[in-house]
């Protein structure tokens, strides 16, 4: 068996069994946020951890996960991130009736999103915001299918599943370039088409 990827990191967690699939594929530590009942204690670990080696918030890509990684956020704004996409967290159909999840993707899919881990750049800097106007034409602000478009778009540009508000914030945290957004929807787009 080939050696594991040492993650300098402490990689957040929600619960035991992330913990568990994460040190399958890689040798890292964790923190558990034990589901969204995350406290003050565990924040302030989080904190430290951040001071002392680093953080990688690695949370579920559903409602809980972002709400724990929004938390965390304002804790510690300048951890970095790993995001799963959605269909990469769903659980196999031996496991029916369960929650997405960090626990159910593959050692590929933990990888891939290990080594995209994204950090949000804090200050402000020459940074052109994406008109709101350009978000609209894209169909991600309003209107039929805006929810699943956004969905594709965090996916590919690996910033997670947002609202249409908070997309705004994510694109901007993340210094997505409107080049880059471009780029990323005449993907979406082309894919949308080849299944039409």
């Amino acid at each position: 068996m080939s050696k594991k990827i040492k993650i300098e990191e402490i990689i957040v967690v929600e619960g035991k069994d992330d913990t568990k699939r994460i040190q399958q594929v890689v040798d890292a530590d964790t923190i558990e946020t034990i589901g969204s009942a995350i406290n003050k204690e565990i924040l302030n670990q989080i904190e430290h951890a951040q001071e002392t080696r680093g953080t990688i918030i690695f949370t579920d890509p559903d409602f809980s996960g972002e709400k724990i990684r929004k938390r965390i956020m304002e804790v510690v704004p300048n951890a970095k991130h790993a995001f799963l996409p959605r269909e990469q967290a769903k659980p196999s159909s031996r496991s029916k009736g369960r929650s997405l999840g960090v626990e159910h993707a593959s050692d590929a899919d933990i990888l891939e999103a290990l080594s995209k881990v994204v950090t949000p750049v804090l200050e402000e800097d020459n940074y052109e915001e994406i008109p709101r106007s350009i978000l609209l034409s894209y169909g991600l602000l309003a209107g039929e299918g805006s929810k699943a478009r956004r969905e594709k778009l965090g996916d590919s540009l690996r910033i997670g599943y947002t609202n249409g508000k908070q997309l705004i914030k994510r694109l901007k945290m993340f210094r997505i370039s409107e080049e880059e957004l471009a780029h990323a929807m005449a993907e979406l787009e082309a894919s949308l088409n080849a299944k039409d």
